[in-house]
């Protein structure tokens, strides 16, 4: 007999499905952080008048880029794995 509130091994289907998760994939979280970061430091640099602004745009366009690449990577593959 088990304590109230306890699992069994047998009360565990095992058949549980994995549990991933459906929103956008870390690596397209942190590079879109990266964009919106590197966006709002250029307008601070241009703004204050610095050319080093074109450099937070380069780097905006280029993590921009990576979101997409990792956003599409996840959908293929939850495509094919179903």
């Amino acid at each position: 007999m088990t304590a109230w509130g306890t699992l069994e091994a047998s009360a565990v289907p095992r058949s549980v499905p994995r549990q991933e998760p459906t929103d956008m994939p870390r690596l397209a979280l942190y590079a879109l952080i990266v964009c919106v970061l590197s966006v709002a430091a250029a307008v601070v640099s241009f703004v204050e008048g610095s050319w080093l602004g074109i450099v937070w745009v380069l780097l905006a366009g280029l993590s921009s880029n990576m979101t997409w690449y990792y956003v599409k990577r996840a959908r293929a593959r939850k495509s094919v794995t179903g």
